[in-house]
């Protein structure tokens, strides 16, 4: 596949962000500013194609507001649009990887690039900016901060699995069953080596910080 202008996108970041101020996108920008930097890293290490993955991050949310549930399409065929004089390889790789970066959402990334956006935007959701947002929502929503140590949380969410019973994600939800639930299983459904690698880093840190929270909570700390 042929690279634009060695690896750089064809959509600046400015051009980018005036899309999203006209309503695409209910992520912030900084979200895909933060997704950009790390498909980067990632395509880096990974010998990906950078001018797709750059492009493809610029644009990922573009349709996020639209409809939330299927903005990975519509960003798609909006990417279609956006990149029509383009050669049509480079437009039909930059609109799989969009396609294809929602979690748990057909469909799955089945190339290299689609793989590292998809990482990387599942990577904004963990470490310290996982933990931020996460306890944002909860504020926002009125939900309470902490109700049960995040490691009696996890040892009742594995009973469930077992019994095939539905997690509690109901009434008493909170950021520390958000990591639980959500946050640390993260790392275990990337797809690159190098966003694996990332994802135990903030793991680490994220159940650093909740076995601290545990602590200060009980007055241990």
């Amino acid at each position: 596949m042929g690279h634009e202008c060695k690896g750089e996108a064809p959509i600046s970041v400015e051009a980018a962000r005036r899309l999203y101020e006209r309503g695409g996108g209910g992520h912030d920008f900084d979200h895909v500013l933060r997704v950009l930097n790390l498909a980067v890293r990632i395509g880096e290490a990974e010998g990906a194609d950078l001018a797709v993955v750059r492009t493809a991050a610029l644009l990922h949310d573009v349709a996020e507001s639209q409809d939330r549930d299927a903005h990975h399409h519509l960003g798609a065929q909006m990417a279609r649009e956006l990149l029509r004089d383009r050669p049509a390889e480079f437009v039909e790789a930059v609109a799989h990887a969009i396609a294809a970066h929602r979690f748990r959402a057909d469909p799955a990334p089945r190339t290299l690039e689609a793989q590292v956006l998809s990482d990387a935007d599942k990577l904004d959701a963990i470490g310290a900016i996982g933990i931020g947002r996460a306890f944002a929502y909860a504020g926002a929503h009125g939900s309470a901060l902490w109700r049960a140590p995040w490691r009696a949380i996890a040892d009742g969410a594995a009973e469930d699995a077992a019994k095939s019973r539905p997690a509690a994600l109901g009434e008493g939800y909170t950021p520390v069953h958000e990591f639980v639930y959500k946050l640390d299983r993260i790392p275990e459904r990337l797809y690159t080596p190098a966003a694996r690698a990332i994802a135990a880093e903030r793991r680490a840190f994220m159940q650093e910080f909740f076995d601290r929270l545990d602590r200060e909570v009980s007055g241990d700390e």
